[in-house]
């Protein structure tokens, strides 16, 4: 990526204050940036370095007024945050420019590939697989057998799908994730050994899906797995046959959710939750990292902490309640020293 100040105040609509020749072709924090980089300020708390950054251009808000000399281009926009966000894809749209099959790559002769596509190098893409256009598959990539993957789907390297899964739109899975790997189904025998139950069922990804690396989603042992439509979810997730995750949910890293739970839309689920199977989470819900969830979620739209997890205010007070309990104990044992030398003196 290479622009001038003046390319950049042209592609978002702003002015140049300074150089518009200067070019850069490079991103950087304001703080940290070199000669040949492209920075942006925004946040008031960082307006140091502005005077003293060796960025080559920066974007800054219109309004902002400068208490000393700059040495740098500014390029002044309506939103220096916004601004810098579409260059940031725009950047990351010519770092994944890539078309075309790489050798060596297997495709099957009955899987149909569609317009645009890339597909990188030891890529397997199995019998009846159908992907369709401006889609990226990268390297190291295994696409099982009638798996059915839509338009403008990224999957990076090392994304493992198995047999029969449905991906959306638009979806995006990061490095390592496997999508369709089999639900944990082990039935007990008299003597005490376990007997696999075969999961038969699939996993389908609405559009707009974003799966991080190194997740797990488990098909069904029957029917699906079912991620609805703009869910997000982080690296590092356990997502367990039959779970149902409601569309526009976003799930931070190190959540497990077991088997059949059905999570509403809308829901914000922190980092190291653990869900309990076959209960519901209402819409809107919102639970705070480390929660444990043993029960069903019926009011929608309130906050959970804990675990077991109870009304987020409810569980503050407690926390505050805990933190004294050093203190408690201390008051209980001199009240305990007191009654006895109360008693020693009526005797």
């Amino acid at each position: 990526m290479q622009f001038t100040a003046q390319e950049i105040s042209l592609m978002l609509e702003g002015t140049v204050d300074g150089d518009p020749n200067v070019s850069v072709n490079q991103l950087a924090k304001i703080e940290e940036a070199a000669s040949g980089s492209l920075s942006f300020l925004a946040n008031p708390k960082y307006e140091q370095f502005l005077y003293t950054t060796n960025a080559s251009v920066v974007i800054i808000n219109k309004d902002l007024v400068l208490n000393e000399p700059v040495l740098t281009t500014l390029v002044r926009v309506e939103n220096a945050y916004s601004a810098f966000t579409v260059l940031l894809e725009k950047y990351n749209t010519i770092k994944m420019n890539k078309s075309g099959i790489e050798s060596p790559s297997f495709i099957h002769p009955t899987a149909k590939i569609g317009k645009n596509a890339y597909i990188g190098a030891f890529a397997y893409i199995g019998p009846n697989v159908v992907i369709g256009d401006d889609c990226k598959i990268f390297p190291n990539t295994y696409i099982a057998d009638d798996v059915i993957i839509g338009n403008g789907v990224t999957l990076y390297a090392g994304v493992k799908i198995y047999f029969d899964c449905h991906i959306g739109n638009n979806v995006i899975i990061h490095s390592g994730a496997v999508i369709g790997g089999d639900g944990f189904g082990f039935a007990p025998k008299p003597d005490g050994t376990y007997t696999k139950v075969s999961q038969i069922g699939n996993v389908i990804l609405e559009d707009n899906v974003e799966v991080g690396a190194n997740t797990t989603i488990d098909r069904a042992t029957l029917g699906s797995t079912i991620i609805r439509k703009g869910v997000k979810l982080d690296n590092l997730i356990q997502i367990a046959h039959n779970v149902e995750i409601g569309s526009d949910t976003v799930v931070a890293a190190q959540t497990g959710i077991s088997g059949s739970a059905k999570i509403g839309e809308n829901c914000i689920i922190g980092g190291q939750v653990g869900i309990v199977g076959h209960i519901n989470v209402a819409k809107g819900s919102q639970i705070q990292a480390k929660s444990g969830i043993s029960r069903s979620i019926d009011e929608e739209g309130k906050k959970w902490a804990g675990a077991p997890a109870t009304y987020y205010q409810d569980h503050m007070r407690s926390q505050v309640v805990l933190n004294r309990l050093p203190d408690l104990e201390k008051k209980i044992e001199e009240l305990e020293r007191t009654i006895a030398a109360l008693k020693n003196e009526a005797k």
